[in-house]
């Protein structure tokens, strides 16, 4: 059996520690070349190398680069035939705007502060630099590895864990003997590319930090900044899951363990029973007890919202929700989620505005109930396991309406739901509500570029309580759900591909949407007291 070179430096315990897993997992020719060492003897580089490199600060975040470009300027014209890279999932970055369980084809935004990412990037295209000719190059991508050297892990093994308040992010965790098949996988096959590792399950931080038995310590960004640098600590504010199904694919490689059970395992405790989380972090407890308590008292008493049309929303399966949003705090999108629970049993995810996701509190409130971050791939996720996707096509400048023109619909921006809809071969349902504009009606705005760098808001809204009082006003609420439009029956699914059928369904739903709201309209009588559907029966 041919030998395989483990290549680090002695005194890299990262390095040594996926060799001890390696030669605990497999029964390969494992063995451990320092760094310096082949570097002087360039003949004694087998064919199959894996590298893992050095770590470039304490926080185990950014890879060693002078050390890594000291091995790749090594490698070429030697006997290498296929190398194995271990970077990091880091590479992708993370922020409020970030996919969800991202692929291998996702790039970092190139707007803010990612260095962390912009490492991991540099490390990868060293090695594409030095190794383009004969070397198979291999490059994994694993989130983060428990035990490690690495802020996650590291953190993770104190009895108080030091977490930003308001903010709950999903994550994984990849055991170590995970992280070993991974690397035999790679060696086995011979599959150059890019491979994320990661097992399927999420863990949200608050009950990973449970899991190991250790205690929260909710301690505020600006005090944490003090010690660790803000991008750090985003990673512990923000969601950053990848997809690994590229590896199962094609690698034929799948983790042996769950994100709870490689924590476990990591820290030497026994699973008392099988716990599975959300993938987006919806809480489906939390949902029921806002439902019984807070959504309960603004649906029934505070705005009284009479509902239409429930019969329209499929009972199973999967269908694209499309309503418009008012009153810039996404209550209407919460109230729509409370009496799809109640009435149908349904739990819709929304489409979420990243803005919603950079206030404390407010990102755990939104994730818990379903809010999904906007994106194509999160989209097709939600609607691939048959679930109901709610979306609000005006995008952002439709909650921020002036009141004037409040009940005139916008344009619907790039028709993203009218593709998700024939893609994923979805009914579209249409609701609208009247009553919703009231709570905090738009009369004048302020421009500021600080304002709207923070907030991702276009202005700041003035209206009778914001922003000295941030409190919705009370008004009678009327939704309605119109009859679905069954795309996935009237369209072939290449008619994704068709500029002016896409246009037509669009503009049809719009069309739909603003004929409900004028007849509501032109049957209300006051924003606070009577129906609407009462006065239509009559």
């Amino acid at each position: 059996m041919a030998k395989i070179a483990i290549i680090g430096t002695s005194n890299n315990g990262w390095a040594t520690s996926v060799f001890d897993a390696l030669c605990q997992q497999s029964a390969g020719d494992y063995y451990f070349a320092e760094l310096g060492e082949l570097c002087r003897n360039r003949d004694k580089l087998e064919a199959s190398c894996v590298y893992v490199p050095s770590f470039a600060d304490r926080d185990g975040l950014t890879p060693d680069l002078s050390e890594a470009e000291t091995l790749f300027r090594c490698l070429p014209n030697t006997s290498v035939s296929k190398f194995v890279l271990l970077s990091s999932a880091l590479i992708y970055g993370t922020g409020p705007g970030r996919q969800s369980f991202a692929t291998e084809k996702y790039l970092c935004p190139r707007n803010g502060n990612h260095r962390i990412s912009q490492q991991w990037s540099a490390l990868e295209n060293l090695a594409r630099k030095y190794l383009v000719h004969s070397t198979q190059l291999t490059i994994l991508r694993p989130v983060a590895v428990v035990p490690s050297p690495t802020l996650f892990s590291r953190r993770l093994s104190s009895t108080f864990v030091p977490t930003l308040p308001g903010h709950d992010p999903a994550m994984q965790f990849l055991s170590l003997n995970d992280l070993a098949e991974a690397i035999v996988c790679a060696l086995k096959h011979d599959k150059p590319g890019t491979f994320n590792i990661a097992p399927h399950s999420v863990v949200p931080l608050s009950a990973a930090v449970r899991t190991v038995g250790a205690h929260r310590l909710p301690v505020p960004r600006t005090l944490q900044r003090l010690a660790k640098p803000s991008e750090a600590l985003d990673y512990l504010r923000y969601p950053w899951t990848v997809s690994a199904e590229k590896a199962e694919k094609e690698l034929h490689f799948s983790p042996c363990k769950s994100s709870v059970a490689a924590l476990l395992n990591g820290h030497q405790r026994c699973p008392a029973t099988k716990v599975q989380f959300d993938e987006f972090g919806m809480d489906k407890d939390y949902i029921h007890f806002y439902g019984k308590t807070l959504f309960r008292f603004l649906s029934d008493f505070y705005w009284r919202i009479e509902v239409k049309g429930l019969e329209h929303v499929p009972r199973e399966g999967r269908g694209v929700l499309v309503g418009m949003h008012r009153g810039f705090m996404p209550w209407d999108g919460v109230m729509a989620l409370h009496l799809l629970v109640k009435k149908t049993g349904r739990y819709p995810r929304f489409l979420t505005h990243p803005a919603l996701l950079k206030f404390p509190f407010l990102a755990n409130f939104m994730t818990k109930l379903g809010g999904v971050v906007a994106s194509q791939e999160s989209a097709d996720r939600v609607l691939e396991s048959n679930e109901l996707l709610g979306i609000f096509p005006e995008g952002i400048h439709g909650a921020f309406t002036a009141y004037r023109n409040a009940y005139q619909l916008k344009e619907f921006g790039r028709d993203a739901f009218v593709k998700m809809a024939l893609r994923k071969r979805a009914p579209i349902v249409p609701f609208v509500t009247v009553g919703s504009a009231e709570i905090f009606p738009i009369f004048g705005k302020i421009r500021s570029r600080l304002w709207t760098r923070y907030t991702d808001w276009p202005f700041v809204p003035l209206t009778p309580t914001f922003p000295l009082l941030p409190l919705p006003l009370p008004s009678k609420w009327h939704t309605q759900f119109l009859p679905p439009i069954h795309v996935e029956n009237e369209y072939p699914p290449e008619a994704v591909r068709n500029p002016s059928v896409i246009n037509a369904i669009s503009h049809e739903v719009r069309a739909r949407m603003q004929q409900a709201i004028n007849e509501m309209l032109g049957r209300r009588r006051s924003i606070f007291f009577g129906s609407i559907f009462e006065s239509e029966a009559g």
